[in-house]
Order: structure tokens, then sequence, then C-alpha cells
């Protein structure tokens, strides 16, 4: 029986087919071990980094939660918390649900006293430093060799100053009153935001707008009606780790400032031309009164006062 010739269209084929399940075999195996550093363990990714922000010296919260689309009879064996040291994450401590004290795995000096389990899945670190500002890292451990990575990115920043408002020299109508207001924020960096915001103003007049860097002082000039009462204006100072506020009352800038002097003013003219007039009016009864007395002792006179007098008793 003579030998017969291959097709050469099948093995084409068939070499293509097996490159072709070599190449997913390696892309399996390659996704498990980066994943999980284990074989035969599945590890899932939280997504995009949760991104929280913090105040120096105040505190923040890393919280994980169990994804919706794990099997319900996963259960959590354990939470490892890590920081990233340069291009890898080091691993810092494990949480065990019932315990209330982590496992340290990699002390830090710098998170001695400072670290806290509120629960099994939440840690908070108080008392921040600027130098906390960084990635951390948190792997959940589930039964049946299940993983799920979360990332974090936290920042830290200064303290916010006070602002304070200053009101300059108002400029006072019958009906109006203009002022220019300053918001200084003492210390005031790139990364803090200044906008103001109103109260009681007609909506024409009202101040808003999206925070934005601006130089110290943070400056607006507004034109009130005095009719309209009780207005309040406040400077907002924020970042994203804290805002501060200042309020005035406008009422009182205008009422207690020139405005106040201003009717002061007014209340000094009246009280001064009511003044002159009482003088004047006072200095020709006197003239009057002297007259009539002089007049009274001229001979030939008395007897007319005299008689004038008996026609009145």
């Amino acid at each position: 029986m003579g030998a017969r010739s291959e097709d050469p269209h099948l093995c084409w084929a068939s070499r293509l087919l097996g490159f072709s399940s070599l190449v997913l075999t390696l892309g399996a195996f390659s996704t498990v071990v980066s994943g999980s550093g284990t074989l035969g363990s599945q590890v899932e990714a939280s997504g995009n980094p949760v991104s929280l922000t913090g105040t120096k010296g105040g505190s923040v919260s890393f919280h994980v939660t169990r994804s919706p689309e794990l099997a319900p009879g996963l259960k959590l064996e354990k939470i490892s918390w890590g920081i990233k040291n340069k291009s890898d994450y080091l691993l810092l401590l494990h949480v065990s649900p019932g315990e209330d004290v982590p496992k340290w795995v990699n002390f830090q000096d710098k998170f001695e006293k400072r670290v806290h389990v509120l629960n099994t899945t939440t840690l908070r670190i108080d008392n921040l430093t600027l130098e906390d500002s960084g990635h951390y890292w948190a792997r959940v451990s589930l039964t049946r060799g299940r993983e799920m990575n979360w990332y974090f990115h936290l920042t830290v920043y200064e303290p916010m100053p006070c602002p304070q408002i200053l009101a300059k020299t108002p400029s006072v109508t019958p009906d109006w009153c203009s002022v220019t207001l300053e918001c200084h924020a003492p210390g005031t960096r790139e990364d803090v935001n200044v906008s103001w915001q109103s109260k009681g103003l007609p909506r024409e007049l009202e101040q808003r707008g999206v925070p934005r860097p601006a130089p110290n002082p943070w400056t607006v000039a507004l034109k009130l009606p005095l009719s309209q009462p009780s207005p309040s204006i406040t400077c907002v100072v924020s970042n994203p780790g804290e805002r501060k506020t200042a309020t005035k009352d406008l009422g009182k800038v205008c009422a207690h400032g020139p405005l106040g002097q201003a009717g002061a003013g007014y209340l000094r003219d009246i009280l001064g031309a009511l003044g002159i007039t009482f003088l004047i009016l006072g200095a020709g009864l006197y003239l009057r009164c002297s007259r009539g007395k002089k007049q009274s002792l001229e001979p030939g006179r008395g007897r007319v006062a005299g008689r004038a007098q008996g026609l009145f008793w």
C-alpha cells in the first residue's frame, strides 16, 4: 500500500491551532501568578484607586466593602494592609475577624500609636503628617482561595487658616451703600481656593461662583440697597481636605460705618440750624423787650403806657 501525501492546508491549520492553544495557556498562567503570587487563587481588583484627603493633625479612615458580585457562601478570612514603598507595596499588618488588635508584619515607627482598627474592614490613621501622603493597599482574603485588592491614594494638606473679612470705607447715598470687601487668609498657598457666598441680597446682586485660586486678599465690590434687611456675605477658603469661613453682616457695615457717621452729620446739621434759629429768636425777643422798657421810661410815653395797661385790667 503506497504512502499517501498529506494535505498541506490541513497541516497548516493544525499548527495554527496548536500555537493558539499554547498562547492561551501561557496567558492564563501568567494572569493567575501575577495577580496573587500563589497558584490556584483568584485575585480581583477593586477598580480605580479610592482618593482620600486629610488634614495635618487630623484622621483618615480606609474602608473596604464586599463586592456584590461575590458568591454568598464566601467568608472573610483576613485583610492585609500595606503601603507603597518606591515601586512595590510593603505589607504592614493583618486584621482578622473578631480581632481588634492588628498583627504587624513589618512594623513602622511612624505609625506607632497612630494606627487603629475600628472594625475588621476599617483602618484609621490619627495625627496625620504630610509624609503620610501616598498610595495604600488592602488585600481581602476570602474562603475558597478568593482574594480582592483595594487601592487607596491619600493626600494630606496643611490646616486651613481662618479667613478675615475687612470692609473698606463705604460710600452712602439715601438709597444705596457701596462697599468694597477684602477676604484675608494668612499663609494662602496655591492649593487654596477662595469664593464668596451671599445671603439676603437680591438675586441680581448675589455673589456666588466656583472656588478658584486667587491673590491674597480676595476682593469684591458691592452696591447694596439700604431697604434690604440684614444681608450678609461669606468668604469661603478651602482645599480638598478642609474649609473655613468668615461672615460679615452688611447691614452693620453700612449702619455703623460711614452711614452712621452720615446720619450723625445730618443730626448735627439739624441741631445746629435749630440752635441758630433759637439764638436769633432769643436775640429778637431780648431786643424787643429792651426797646419796650426804654419807651416806657421816656417822658410823655409813660401815661400812654399806663392808660394802655388799664384797658387790660
